[in-house]
């Protein structure tokens, strides 16, 4: 072979295989809230499926899953904590700055 096809050949590396993040035992429910927690962001989305290194059939059994969770109340739609905690500080800035301008 000649020095120029030999720098475009891709160096046979080992690398370790990562596990699959659903095992054969586990069943994909509504219920199995430990294993539905796993495939969701902080924000309450749905990870895609080349972030969860799941199977397209996996994929399409953990996102029903967690849209029946979403609907009997399991699992929240939005998580939204922190945007909660802003405006209930703000809401309390604004009423002592009222109760400051009433008294002058």
């Amino acid at each position: 072979m000649e020095k120029s096809k030999r720098l475009f050949l891709k160096s046979k590396r080992s690398f370790r295989r990562r596990l699959p993040p659903i095992q054969s035992g586990d069943r994909i429910d509504y219920k199995n809230m430990g294993l539905i927690s796993r495939f969701i962001s902080e924000q309450g989305k749905i990870l895609s499926r080349r972030v969860n290194r799941l199977t397209l059939k996996q994929q399409r059994l953990i996102t029903i899953a967690i849209k029946q969770a979403r609907i009997l109340s399991s699992l929240p739609f939005l998580n939204n904590e922190k945007k909660q905690f802003e405006k209930n500080e703000s809401t309390v800035r604004t009423t002592t700055l009222k109760k400051k301008k009433n008294r002058n």
